[in-house]
Order: C-alpha cells, then structure tokens, then sequence
C-alpha cells in the first residue's frame, strides 16, 4: 500500500535530528537540480540511495554512473527478508572475525535490517515494491554485466539538436575530446588539428542525419569527404602522411583484443533504458570502475551526451520526470580544468529543468565542481566535512538561510554524525540538520565483477551474429561471359568478396525516394530507401515484398576480366527496359509505404514522427503526471486555507497554555510530530514549528498539568484540532486518490494512424540490373 507521502510527490530522506519528524523532500524540487557533499564515510552513498529509491517508487527512471562500484547495491531489495538472500552477499572475512558462520552472519543481517526498515515506519510492502521495480547494471568495456555497444556506432543527433547550433556544436566538440583522449591526445579544440579534422568530419555527416562507425571513421580520416578545412587546403593544413598516423592510432583501438566488448550488448538508447514497454521507470546503472581513467572519461562524456539527445527530444515540463545521478563526480566537472565531460555536464546543468530532468551529484569535496555548475543546483545535501577550505565554502552558503551563524554552521559541519546532514533546499526558507532513513536496498559494499556476473545472469543476452547466406539453388551453373542484356538496362557491379572465385549473382536494385506531406500535422519528410531483388533462374513475376532493402556499398560500372556470372531469368533477358520493374515499385511502394504515428484522443495529444509506441506511451505517461501535478497543487491551495486556519488556533492555545502554566513549552517542544502533521507540513512547503508545539502539548500537556481544570479544557480543545487534523489528512488522502484513478494511463486509450505518401510523392531514383558477389 502506498504511503500518503508517495502520492503527494514527497521523497522521505530521513528524520529531522531535533525532533524526529519525517524528512520529506518536494520531488519537483529536484528539477533544479542536487548536490551531495560528504567526507568518507559521512553517508553519501546511502542518502544518494535513499533518493533513487524514492524516485523509482514514483515511477521516475534513473541513470546512475557508478565510478566506485557501490550503486549496484541497488539491485539487492529483499521483499521477504530471508537470511538466504542474503548469503550471497555476505563477507567471509566479517564472518571470520565475528567467529559465527554465513549462515548466522545472514540471519543477524536479515533480523538488522528488517528492523531498521521497520524503525523508519516503512515495512516490507514498500521494500516489495521497490524489489520489482527493473534494474539493470550495464558493463561498457566488459562482459561482467550488460554490455553497452559504444564504439559500433556514433549516432547522428536529433534534428532538435541539430537545429540549436549551440548544443549541435557542444556535441560534437566534446564527442571529439572524448574520442582523442581514448588514444590518449589533450587537444585544444581551437588549435588542434586532431580536433578539427575530426570535428569537421562529425559535422559534414551529422548535420546531414548520418551516423558513423568507428571503422568508417577511420576511412575518413584517411580521405575526408572535404577539400578544405576553413580557407585552408586540406593537404596544406593536415597532411596525408599525418593524418595516417591519427587514423592508425584508432585502428589500433580497433584492432585491440578488448575492442569487441566496446561494440557488442545492447545499443545504447537511454529511453529503452529508462523505461519499460509499460512505460514504467527503470534504474539503469553504468558501472565503470573496471575501466581506466581514459576509457572513464570517453564513456561518460558520450553517455552524458546521449543522454542529452533523448532529453532534448522530450516535452517540456515542470514536473520530476527523470534523474540523472552520477556517484562521484571528482575529475569530471572540475572547475580550472576542461575535461571533455565537462562541457555536457554544464550543459545539462542549465537545460535539463525546462525538460523536467533532474542531476544530482555526489562529491567529497565541494572544491571538485565548477562553480558555474554549483550556482545551477538548488539543493545542497552537506555531511561531515574537515578541511577548513571545504567547509568554509559551504557554511557561508547554509548560514544565509539559518538561525545559526556561520562559525557555529561551521563548527556543526566538522562534527555531524554519519547519516546527518544539512539540507539547503532554494525551495524553502530554513536549514534543517536531517539523518537518513534506512535504505531498502542490502549495502554489502562496492560490487566486484563476480558479483556483477552472478547479480545480472539473467539479463545478459549473447546476440549471435546471423549471417544471411543466398541460396542460388536453381542457377547454380556459371559463365565466364556476362549475360548480354539491352543496352537500355543499366548494370552495375559490386564484388564484397574480391578474393574469392565465386561468381557474380543478379538483382535488380533501386534508389528511391519517397516524400510524405501533411500540411495539418506539419509533415513534409522525405525517404530514401534502397532495393535489392534477387532474381532466379525460373522467375516469370516480379514481387517487390522479396526484396531486400540495403544499399550496396562500392558500386562499379565494370567487372573484372576473369569475372564469372549466374545466368539470367528470361524476365529479364528479353526485357527491352526495367519499366515494369520500376512501375511495380512505385506501386509496392505507394501502397506499402507510410508512416506510423500515434494519437491519444482523451488528451489531444499525437506522437511526433520519429516516436515509436514506448515513446509515445512514455509522453502519454508523463502528461497524465504533470496534470496530476497541477491538480494536487490546486489541492495544496484549497487545503492551505484550512491548514492555516488549524495552524492559528494552535498558536492561540499555546499562547494560552502557556499564561496557565509558564514551563510548559519547555516541557512539550522536544515530543515527536506526528507523520500527519509532518507530511502537511512537507506538503505546504514549512516545517510546522507551531503545529510541533500543539503536537507536543497534545502528547505531554496532559501529564504536566492535568490537576488543573482550565488546562484540561484547553488540552481538550488542542485534541479538537488534532482531531480535525487527521480529518484533513483523510479528506486529502481520498481526494488525492481519486486525482490518481482520474489520470491513471489505463483510462487513456492510445490509437494508431498513419501518415501515407500520395502517387506524385513516389521517385524511382535510379534502377538498374546489379551484379553482386
């Protein structure tokens, strides 16, 4: 059963160190972003955790980039808290020095901590819920988890990113960076020629919507598809001979025993990892405390690039749709050096809230981030710090919001306790000392890779690269002559296999173009799509759904001398054209081709063009929550009156409790609040201190003064009120209940369109009998 707090968008981090009440975090502020600032062993780790997990209880995905190997901890939510799940996860040496065995370390864990959970007023209803949430630990660089194919393919950005000159220039600049540091080159991205060259290649096939492999890479550093770099000849600006040594240094990479783990596993497209077919929130956990430090930075810059991509192509919003937390930020976003993560970290730092993104970052030390990018976060997480120089920085930033002096601040900071922080928060006006709530996840320690294998067995998919092999069953037999054909056919040729003495087979293979208009909908795209028809020896019709579609690559007009061919099918041998070939096309194509859109009636919403169903559903889910959200809000309004008017009657009968009897407030201001209490209090954006003080009268006034007639009476008056605030409590409860079944995406039905392509849009580009081996 969900908690009142998860269904107010509220996060429970903790408890307040003073008084017990619950910790709960607006989860909207996070879309201005957090930081966490901790020395080891301040609990960093933990309360980066307990803010994942209350994340994807909201059904808000996560992407973590794990540098150290603690976050895969989150894979390790036990529902039924059984010391057999926990014996995989034991440490042999803390059973050695504890003289007990696996067995009975796992019962003590188990017991430890269902009972911490259970001493935060959660249970295992809420660690259930969490345990079902999908996550997955990816591995790049390696096959202990799920691999990443990060080298197969450098992707052309959306047309959205594109269109911003400013972000299509960061891109590149930084996917270059992060490029030449793989092979170890610091280049300046205005001096270096390394840095132009490759800069100059990503832009000329980007900006046209074409992506790039490493290999073809390399083909082009060799013969750019340019002659000039600015005014300057290529040959004159970076010579042949020089450009042959950058290219061998990435073919080096290529060509390097380790390079298939680079190009193999899933690809890396962050909505899939993000989120199910069901549109519900995934953890996606990027572990790469395996790699070198080289190998760190080019990942990360191109994760977090990529991960600007997918954002850029979401609806605006002013709601926490998804997080992205990164687990030690040192080296990354450092403020004198430029690293190649760099310039995307800032990026997203200043973009990601109009998009409904949140980044927050963990650190020892608030000296390792730029303070451009600390001047972009809202919330500031501070735990125990020692060196003067750390915790000057922050104490100046937590007194401005304190009843507390800087040096007092100051001196505080060096002596929290593990779990306790300050929690800074633009949001709201005050700074409140907190200490984290138990986790729901197990915290065994960093994952090594045998733990990563064994946590992530399940998951890993070895995709077997099927080769499609013709069969020319029925032409086997060959000539050394090519078939003769009217010279009106056009022929070309393209040999895959030089060294081999197999013989050439025929197709007839096309170009073609096709234009789909919708001046409504504001579409007006264009196709091209290439053909191949394969063409056997008894054929007497044409068929266009048998083709293939792929374009041949090294198209020639001329065979080889000693070249061998198949024979030709009559329907082609006494063909006077390829007319009926090119009319059956345009009519495979007229017919066949469209585009498939999605529309969601109820909320008038429609799919952009490139969405596929998931990321339309996605888009469908994400409105319903940000109508939810707008609807609680005007409910936080409506409810605000009424909790102001409580809040005031408290304050009149402390004041008259206390003319009855003057030590009362000391004796009361110390008692719990209660959850009620502290959600309306997290809810309408205060701390309730008046509301504590009733509370506490509530709880003890009746023990101090209960002799005295006229203080019974005003103890049954703060009981009215208490009354009357669990009443408020309930009738919000319900009220945002049915605000939840009113935007719940089942209620929402997702239909199918399409966009087709009108007779006159259909271009047969070129055709023509191709001969291939």
């Amino acid at each position: 059963m969900e908690k009142i707090y998860e269904k107010m968008g509220l996060f429970y981090l903790g408890k307040n160190a003073k008084d017990d009440n619950l910790t709960l975090y607006k989860s909207k502020h996070l879309t201005t972003h957090g930081v966490i600032i901790g020395m080891t062993g301040s609990g960093k780790t933990g309360l980066g955790i307990d803010i994942i997990e209350e994340a994807a209880i909201d059904n808000i995905p996560v992407l973590v980039i794990d540098p150290k190997g603690d976050m895969g901890n989150l894979c390790l939510a036990f529902e039924d808290m059984k010391p057999q799940d926990f014996i995989p996860w034991i440490d042999h040496t803390e059973a050695q020095s504890k003289g007990v065995t696996i067995e009975d370390l796992a019962s003590q864990k188990a017991k430890m901590w269902k009972e911490g959970i259970e001493s935060f007023d959660q249970n295992l209803d809420r660690v259930k819920r969490y345990a079902n949430i999908e996550k997955t630990i990816y591995t790049p660089g390696s096959t202990a988890g799920v691999s990443v194919n990060i080298l197969g393919n450098f992707e052309a950005p959306s047309n959205e990113l594109i269109d911003d000159v400013d972000m299509f220039s960061s891109l590149i600049n930084s996917t270059v960076s992060s490029l030449l540091a793989l092979i170890d080159i610091d280049a300046d991205p205005i001096s270096s020629k390394e840095h132009l060259l490759l800069s100059n290649i990503f832009y000329y096939f980007w900006s046209k919507g074409i992506s790039l492999t490493l290999e073809e890479l390399i083909g082009y550093i060799t013969t750019p598809p340019f002659e000039k770099i600015g005014v300057m000849k290529l040959k004159t600006f970076y010579p042949q001979n020089e450009r042959l040594k950058l290219a061998m240094n990435f073919n080096n990479v290529l060509s390097s025993v380790g390079f298939s783990t680079w190009i193999n596993g899933e690809p890396l497209d962050i909505g899939k990892m993000l989120y199910d077919k069901n549109s519900k929130a995934k953890i996606a956990i990027f572990s790469i405390a395996h790699l070198n430090d080289n190998e760190r930075m080019f990942f990360v810059t191109i994760l977090l690039n990529k991960f600007i991509n997918w954002m850029r192509r979401q609806r605006g919003s002013s709601t926490l749709k998804a997080m992205l937390y990164m687990d030690e930020i040192f080296g990354y976003f450092p403020p004198s050096k430029n690293p190649p993560s760099k310039e995307p970290m800032l990026l997203l730092l200043k973009q990601a809230r109009a998009f409904g993104v949140s980044v927050v970052l963990s650190t020892q030390n608030p000296v390792d981030i730029d303070y451009k990018g600390l001047s972009n976060i809202g919330t500031w997480f501070i735990g125990k710090l020692q060196t003067p120089q750390d915790i000057e920085k922050v104490a100046k930033s937590l007194s401005a919001n304190s009843t507390m002096s800087e040096k007092e601040i100051a001196q505080s900071i060096s002596q929290l306790k593990g779990r306790h922080f300050y929690l800074k928060n633009i949001h709201t006006e005050s700074v409140e000392e907190f200490y984290t709530r138990w986790v729901l996840s197990y915290l065994k320690g960093p994952m090594t890779k045998d733990d990563i294998k064994m946590l992530m067995k399940d998951k890993k998919t070895t995709s077997d690269t099927k080769e499609t092999q013709t069969t020319f069953s029925s032409n086997s037999d060959t000539l050394s002559i090519k078939p003769i054909v009217n010279n009106k056919i056009k022929e070309y040729f393209n040999d895959t296999n030089i060294n081999s003495d197999d013989p050439f087979y025929p197709y007839i293979y096309s170009k073609t173009i096709v234009r789909f208009y919708n001046q409504r909908k504001n579409i007006d795209i264009q196709e091209t799509h290439y053909y191949k028809l394969e063409l056997y020896d008894d054929m007497n019709s044409i068929d266009w759904s048998e083709a293939i579609e792929e374009e041949a690559q090294n198209i020639t007009k001329k065979a080889k001398s000693n070249a061998k061919f198949t024979k030709l099918p009559s329907i082609i041998e006494n063909a006077s054209s390829l007319k009926e070939f090119e009319r059956k096309l345009k009519d495979y194509l007229y017919h066949n081709k469209k585009i498939e859109m999605y529309k969601c009636p109820k909320l008038r919403l429609e799919s952009d063009i490139e969405d596929t169903i998931d990321d339309f559903t996605m888009k469908v889910e994400n409105e319903l929550k940000e109508k939810q959200e707008l609807e609680i809000e005007k409910l936080e309004k409506k409810y605000n009156t009424k909790y102001n008017r409580l809040e005031d009657k408290l304050q009149r009968l402390e004041i008259k409790l206390e003319k009855e009897k003057s030590d009362v407030t000391s004796k009361t201001t110390d008692t719990l609040l209660d959850i009620g209490m502290s959600i309306f209090g997290a809810f309408f954006g205060r701390k309730g201190s008046v509301v504590s003080k009733g509370a506490s009268a509530l709880k003890k006034g009746g023990r101090v003064m209960k002799e005295k007639q006229d203080v019974q009476h005003v103890e049954e008056l703060i009981q009215e009120v208490h009354n009357d605030m669990n009443e408020l409590k309930e009738t919000l409860e319900l009220e945002i209940e049915k605000i939840q079944n009113k935007y719940d995406i089942s209620n929402y039905e997702i239909e199918t369109f399409h966009i087709k392509p009108r007779r006159s849009d259909v271009t047969i580009e070129d055709i023509a009998l191709l001969w291939e081996k």
